[in-house]
């Protein structure tokens, strides 16, 4: 296990303080294309995502290097932000970085 997962566990078996989730919207610097993702460390996402790091989407590899336009959020839990990003990625390229937010 890594310094910490999706559950919020170290290692030695202590708990973290839970964090909170973000839908995050990368754009290429190279190609007319954004990406929706979730996470609970964006900046870490990121690193992956530009290959620096191992464990980016495969879908992201040719419109290396991303930035990362904007996060909406925190979301309280992992369902939550998956609704968010499903409602976020049914819009498309740069309305993406204008969007209001989940409505119930």
């Amino acid at each position: 296990m890594s310094d910490g997962d999706a559950e919020g566990r170290k290692e030695e078996g202590v708990l973290d303080e839970p964090k909170d989730w973000s839908v995050y919207v990368l754009v290429s610097d190279r190609l007319a294309r954004t990406y929706v993702g979730i996470a609970l460390d964006t900046d870490r996402r990121l690193e992956q995502h530009n290959g620096e790091t191992p464990g980016g989407a495969r879908s992201t590899r040719a419109g290396r290097p991303w930035s990362l336009a904007c996060t909406y959020g925190p979301y309280p839990d992992r369902a939550t932000a998956q609704r968010a990003e499903a409602a976020l990625k049914r819009k498309r390229g740069r309305a993406r970085l204008d969007w209001s937010g989940l409505t119930s």
